[in-house]
């Protein structure tokens, strides 16, 4: 007695593997930086078309980790969407949680999250026009697009902040919120 061939839309989503082997990422992002560095004029557009590759993975990834982990909830509070990505997206994407969520002091509508050792720009070496560079505008990118998608529209970009004592500075990823959507959750 054989079982019957099980449809692959009836099988559980699996967590699949958690890791991938760190230097074949950073073969793969090399790689994009390569791609992306050929079609640009000037060092700013590196930024930007890294920024957009990530944007266009962020709604699937929402959409992966929402089947996955949230039972397909919707969050629609801005500290919930927040935590979400702090905790959930961060682990899925990094293997652990950012180091610190933090609300701006300054404005009301801008969120931070930190990440004192930020992969993708761990093995990344520049030319001297491109030293300003922050490839975490990819991860910046990302992080726009899950927002966009869970209609929490804001502007995301990422920064090198350097921390006193440590040999490589700390990444800080910067959100700033659309007024509609800080008058939604007022």
């Amino acid at each position: 007695m054989s079982k019957a061939p099980v449809n692959i839309v009836d099988r559980p989503l699996s967590k699949g593997k958690g890791e991938i082997n760190i230097s074949s990422f950073a073969f793969l992002f090399s790689e994009m930086i390569q791609y992306c560095q050929d079609r640009i004029k000037a060092g700013h557009e590196l930024e930007k078309k890294l920024s957009d590759m990530g944007y266009s993975i962020g709604p699937r990834l929402l959409e992966l980790l929402c089947v996955r982990e949230k039972n397909s909830k919707r969050e629609t509070k801005l500290l919930g969407i927040l935590s979400f990505i702090h905790t959930t997206v961060w682990k899925s994407l990094f293997g652990k949680p950012a180091d610190s969520l933090e609300k701006s002091t300054e404005a009301d509508d801008e969120y931070m999250i930190s990440d004192n050792n930020m992969v993708v720009n761990k093995f990344i070496s520049l030319p001297k026009h491109l030293s300003s560079l922050n490839c975490a505008a990819f991860v910046a990118g990302i992080i726009e697009g899950i927002l966009c998608s869970a209609e929490f529209p804001a502007r995301v970009t990422a920064h090198n902040v350097a921390v006193e004592g440590k040999r490589f500075p700390k990444t800080v990823i910067l959100i700033k919120f659309n007024p509609e959507v800080i008058e939604r959750n007022a």
